[in-house]
């Protein structure tokens, strides 16, 4: 079933997942330069992950030039900075722990999951407050919503991690590529989880970037 995966297939991903990242930093630098730090970088990793999945995420919610907001594009702004987050912790814990220390199983699994849920606590807690939102709200905001957000993430990536992957090294294409779709699985399956916390006020989700974009230039 693997037999077409091979480093080049892998280069391929690479290649249009940098040239989506690569769009998509320069309409935050010319078109959405009003976003704050962290919600740019957020951006940037969600598409790195996801390639034109990510970017079409980015496009759909996250950009100013939205015509008007709804519940499901406010579900995918939070989603996407939990995402970011999340990404980022599976990815240093494998590097870490089966790159440089050669460690395997469910050691692995335990410690990418404790480093996914702290980076994306702090990559949904930072864009919250740098919205405007108080220090508090944001923290509790953080804490009760994303403690769902990020277990429904996780239990459907590193599942989805294990099962394609199996027992492959890290030097094998076929653990890159069940990485890669594992953690677009995790977008996906974290997706309605959102739109039900949000519907339901649990979560307050991030603000409509359109409304950032008119209260910069009228700062200006």
């Amino acid at each position: 079933m693997t037999s077409w995966l091979s480093w080049p297939v892998l280069a391929a991903w690479a290649v249009l997942a940098l040239a989506c990242a690569a769009w998509t930093i320069r309409d935050l630098r010319h078109d959405n330069a009003f976003l704050g730090g962290i919600m740019k970088v957020a951006w940037v990793l969600t598409v790195l992950y996801s390639g034109p999945l990510g970017l079409l995420v980015y496009v759909y919610s996250g950009r100013g030039q939205i015509r008007r907001d709804s519940l499901w594009r406010r579900s995918f702004r939070s989603v996407a900075h939990c995402y970011s987050g999340c990404g980022l912790g599976e990815i240093l814990g494998v590097l870490v722990l089966m790159g440089l220390l050669a460690i395997s199983g469910w050691p692995v699994n335990l410690a990418t999951f404790a480093l996914a849920y702290v980076i994306g606590f702090g990559f949904t807690l930072g864009p919250l407050m740098q919205s405007g939102e108080p220090f508090w709200v944001a923290l509790k905001d953080s804490v009760v919503a994303e403690s769902l957000s990020i277990t429904a993430m996780e239990a459907s990536a590193l599942a989805v991690n294990t099962g394609l992957a199996g027992g492959a090294d890290i030097g094998e294409p076929l653990f890159w590529a069940a990485l890669v779709v594992s953690l677009t699985v995790g977008l996906l399956v974290a997706y309605p989880v959102n739109v039900l916390l949000i519907r339901f006020g649990i979560k307050e989700g991030m603000h409509n970037p359109k409304h950032m974009m008119e209260h910069g230039h009228h700062g200006h």
